[in-house]
């Protein structure tokens, strides 16, 4: 027998059903789609369910951002027996064609599969899956349609929940959510076609606390995509868990208060707690409801509406608005002067106007008198002597060696560098440097005399609202801040890290004792510029701004704290085209202070005022607040 050609032909037997089987696997893995499709039908027992997200609170506990429950409508078109569109349209109050046309969107959605084998393009779309028919329905519309279904085989109903927002105010400050894009999804393996992500304010800064973790369900499921059972009886399966609470120091009273007074005005009111860097409200004049924005159906109708309205709803002034701070700067200059030792607080410098303009008053004859003259000339005097301090016998490299000096000591104050602050938008300001300089005038070009108007908080200086509240928390602190946030806890953890951290100023506290003691004077003295935000019984400090504005009539400025000795509030009030500070900015910014300290106001025709003040440039036209 010959051993060696039986092992031959054996051999060869193996290798061919090796290539045969090897060939059949091809064929049912890759150039067959519809094998490829039932494996995956097979091992499919995955089901992730979506968590509810977490609730926001105000600080008093009130409930800001909830969800609210909804349905639904799913189909699977392989169980669509005979289906009557024209009573099915009449059932969804839907015209007739939408139930054919819906039916060509699902499966147009789905996309296309590419075989690079056989060249063949196949439809993602599979008809023993189960797919969205209609979103978002109502209680309502699900109480209307469910009892009807049984009519209609292949379709049903199914639970989901969308935000929902039980005060109509902060709309900048909550944000909304939408549908995850591809590269979101791309982005994160949390999210599947169709999920909602935040996509803007504490929504979006906050996503992946508030959306929880999913939960898994897993099925035994046939070839068809039938689920016939749990799997090992739901050994295996997870719960979904809500995501983290939110607590802010938000307060939703005063927030809306806010929102009421800048009524047919255009600009905004930030306002924080000094002690703990807690923002209280942030109002944007105009806002809208922050329910026109939740879900797909409203986005579709609302969202162009209000990105093409022309007092721009949608754009966070506090957050990303840049101006010119005005007369406030001053308590930056003056404060500077003081720790660089080049004024005291005896100072005097003549009102010369023809240095720079200036209202007529009193000669000031010390910085308390000058922060409440608020006077020009002065403050130009004051900069001079930081910017020109003759450390060099060259004009220009002197003043290249004390504008350095002075970006250090203002980027202290948190001006001018982008804050770290719990929401998105946000814009840096403008302080000019050196390089910026150069780069207008060329190196050793420009002197003092070149950018003088930063003096006075004009030229190039530019803050947001954000930044100008915060610089009444430094005062109020005497010289130190926490970074602006809106969370105090995410839960019971308390807020995130980079909010406990304290920042310093480059500045003594002693001088900022003098410069505070002039803001006192600014509102509660004779000839103060803010006699406007006065309030009885509480001893607000304050400074009043007019910022120039090239396009149209100047802005109205105040930034102030109260009570004086315990500040509980700090507070920037911006109201665009309303002129001297005082006249609008600085009553505003009392009724703000009063309702948070005392709940009620006393002055009702101050109040009255306010409330039907129309300062919409040129066309006057009432704004949705």
């Amino acid at each position: 027998m010959n051993l060696n050609g039986r092992k031959y032909i054996i051999l060869t037997l193996f290798i061919s059903i090796g290539i045969i089987y090897t060939l059949k696997l091809l064929s049912m893995q890759v150039l067959t789609s519809t094998w490829r499709h039932n494996a995956s039908a097979i091992a499919e027992k995955r089901r992730e369910i979506t968590p509810p997200r977490g609730v926001v609170y105000d600080r008093k506990g009130k409930k800001i951002i909830a969800n609210r429950p909804y349905y639904n409508l799913y189909y699977i078109q392989d169980d669509i027996k005979h289906l009557d569109t024209q009573a099915f349209a009449k059932l969804l109050n839907v015209p007739d064609t939408f139930i054919t046309n819906r039916f060509k969107e699902v499966v147009k959605s789905e996309g296309t599969y590419y075989n690079k084998i056989t060249g063949k393009t196949t439809s993602n779309y599979r008809s023993n899956r189960s797919y969205i028919f209609l979103e978002e329905l109502s209680n309502d519309e699900i109480a209307r349609i469910a009892p009807e279904l049984y009519r209609f085989p292949g379709f049903y109903e199914a639970p989901t929940s969308m935000r929902a927002y039980p005060y109509k105010n902060g709309a900048n400050i909550v944000g909304y959510l939408a549908e995850v894009s591809p590269e979101e999804i791309k982005a994160s393996h949390f999210y599947s076609r169709g999920d909602l992500i935040g996509k803007a304010g504490l929504e979006r800064y906050y996503e992946e606390e508030l959306r929880g973790v999913k939960g898994v369900k897993y099925l035994l499921q046939d070839a068809q995509n039938n689920a016939t059972n749990s799997y090992e009886n739901g050994k295996l399966d997870t719960l979904a868990i809500q995501g983290e609470n939110l607590h802010l120091g938000i307060d939703i009273d005063l927030q809306a208060y806010g929102e009421r007074l800048m009524v047919n005005k255009l600009g905004c009111i930030v306002a924080i707690e000094p002690s703990t860097g807690e923002i209280l409200a942030l109002v944007s004049s105009p806002t809208y409801d922050p329910n026109l924005l939740v879900g797909k159906r409203n986005i579709n109708k609302y969202y162009p509406q209000l990105l093409m309205d022309k007092f721009k709803p949608l754009y966070p002034r506090p957050l990303a608005a840049e101006y010119p701070p005005g007369s406030i700067f001053k308590l930056v200059q003056a404060l500077i002067g003081l720790q660089e030792g080049v004024i005291d607080n005896n100072s005097s410098f003549p009102c010369d106007k023809s240095l720079v303009g200036c209202h007529n008053h009193p000669r000031a004859t010390s910085i308390d008198e000058a922060v409440k003259f608020s006077c020009n000339p002065y403050f130009y005097a004051v900069t001079r002597r930081i910017i020109q301090q003759g450390k060099s016998k060259s004009i220009f490299e002197d003043a290249e060696l004390g504008l350095k000096l002075w970006v250090k000591y203002v980027h202290s104050f948190g001006l001018g560098i982008k804050p770290e602050t719990d929401i998105s938008g946000l814009r840096s300001g403008l302080i000019p440097t050196v390089s910026f300089y150069d780069k207008w005038y060329g190196h050793h070009r420009w002197a003092f005399s070149t950018i003088r108007s930063i003096s006075i908080g004009q030229g190039e200086v530019k803050l947001t609202p954000l930044q100008m509240a915060n610089l009444a928390a430094i005062m109020a602190n005497r010289g130190w801040y926490y970074s602006p946030h809106f969370v105090s806890s995410i839960g019971n953890h308390g807020p995130l890290e980079k909010f406990t951290k304290k920042h310093y100023t480059m500045v003594d506290k002693k001088h900022f004792d003098i410069v505070a003691f002039g803001m006192e004077k600014v509102v509660n003295a004779a000839g103060g510029t803010a006699r406007r935000a006065r309030i009885d019984s509480i001893i607000v400090a304050g400074k009043t701004g007019t910022a120039q504005n090239p396009h149209g009539d100047d802005h109205s400025v105040f930034i102030g704290f109260a009570p004086y000795d315990k500040p509980q509030i700090a507070i920037a009030v911006f109201t665009e085209n309303a002129g001297f500070g005082g006249t609008w900015s600085a009553p505003i910014a009392s009724l703000m202070i009063e309702m948070y300290l005392k709940g009620s106001i006393a002055d009702k025709p101050k109040e009255q005022r306010i409330l039907e003040g129309n300062l919409l440039p040129h066309e006057k036209r009432t704004i949705n607040n």
